[in-house]
């Protein structure tokens, strides 16, 4: 089984703790919001996805690595 490097994981959470941090900062709101892989990830994928559609091919592995099933 392969595995992803220590660069790889550390963009990941690069990644997921700049949106976490993005939507704490952006909350209102007055409870605070708890970490939610679900949300995260459902922000990222619009975000990757803004990436692509504004800028052209955005080379998804480099933006969030992860390794195919």
């Amino acid at each position: 089984m392969k595995e992803l490097s220590r660069k790889q994981i550390e963009r990941q959470d690069y990644v997921d703790n700049a949106i976490f941090k993005l939507l704490r900062n952006l909350n209102v709101g007055e409870q605070d919001l708890e970490w939610d892989i679900e949300v995260i990830a459902d922000v990222r994928e619009r975000i990757y996805g803004w990436l692509v559609e504004r800028y052209g091919a955005v080379d998804e592995m480099a933006f969030y690595p992860y390794i195919e099933t």
